[in-house]
């Protein structure tokens, strides 16, 4: 049996499963498609080959540590179907569009019982895969699966941090997708980088407070499930939600954006469920509101700025 299974060979898939093997760990990689890898190298990931310890299976695996490197929409019924094995790590970010749940209550309801951790962090899988310096966070509530992730994948250009918040962690992934969309959007408008600047901090004021609500911590929100990601998501060139807000800036329909791309954006799946989310736990997240309002055609782009822009002013930020 293989140290590590990675369900779902993405180019996120395929960058922990490299990582994997540089931990020195064996790998079973789980793709619907396992042809397309024949050459050892993923179309999404162009540049790196899977290592000769990583075996390709179309049979979905077990192993002491199983990822779920699969996006999110889709991951309930693979869960679901996986046979019995070690802890999940759920390696996706966003709400259940359908449900409204996070990563692990997914992952909770497909497999009651099954211990679990979430990998977030700021991480680009081309970075990875390239063994550039990163870090992430394990969250979840038992040390020992914490412990786990971080041995089988964390190296030394690649630190791996434990955090008891799996709820917290879980939010800042979600909401930074929402929030890079509205990044991207600004820059894309021409409404420079002051505007940007404006819509990151609020929106971490936003996923802070949601990130409470649902009983989880303002420090983890600090760190790199929050901040981290949101730095690199609404700056990075690579991030898909900002380009894909930069499109929208530009004029561009969001149908036409979507058709050229491959991979999935998840912020536009995850920005009507977050904010549904955070209504039925009265929160207020304006932004992603906005966000949600855009995504889903109820407002134009100038539309959804006039309301940020409007909204009565406050005497102290929080």
């Amino acid at each position: 049996m293989s140290d590590v299974a990675v369900v779902g060979a993405g180019a996120w898939g395929t960058a922990l499963s490299i990582q994997a093997v540089r931990a020195g760990r064996s790998v079973v990689l789980w793709a619907r498609h396992p042809a397309r890898l024949a050459g050892r190298e993923n179309p999404r990931l162009p540049g790196h080959r899977l290592p000769d310890e990583v075996r390709i299976t179309a049979d979905l695996p077990t192993a002491p540590l199983v990822l779920i490197a699969v996006p999110l929409q889709f991951m309930r019924p693979i869960v679901a179907a996986l046979p019995p094995g070690g802890p999940l790590v759920v390696c996706a970010k966003g709400v259940e569009a359908r449900t409204g749940r996070l990563p692990l209550e997914v992952a909770a309801e497909a497999q009651p019982g099954r211990p679990a951790a979430v990998l977030t962090g700021p991480n680009f899988a081309h970075e990875i895969a390239a063994g550039l310096p990163a870090a992430a966070v394990a969250a979840a509530v038992e040390l020992a699966v914490r412990d786990a992730v971080a041995a089988a994948l964390g190296t030394a250009a690649f630190r791996i941090y434990g955090n008891d918040d799996p709820g917290g962690a879980q939010v800042g992934g979600a909401a930074k997708n929402v929030v890079a969309i509205a990044a991207g959007a600004a820059i894309g408008a021409g409404l420079g980088e002051n505007a940007r600047a404006a819509l990151v901090t609020r929106g971490l004021a936003e996923l802070a407070r949601l990130a409470v609500a649902l009983g989880g911590r303002a420090d983890t929100v600090a760190g790199l499930s929050g901040l981290g990601d949101l730095m690199l998501t609404c700056a990075g060139a690579a991030s898909r939600n900002f380009s894909l807000g930069f499109a929208l800036g530009r004029g561009e329909r969001l149908r036409d954006v979507l058709a050229r791309r491959e991979g999935v954006t998840e912020g536009v799946a995850t920005a009507p469920a977050l904010v549904a989310r955070a209504e039925a736990a009265g929160v207020e997240m304006p932004l992603c509101k906005a966000v949600a309002a855009l995504v889903t055609g109820r407002l134009t782009l100038v539309e959804a700025m006039d309301r940020l822009l409007s909204r009565p002013r406050k005497m102290n930020e929080r």
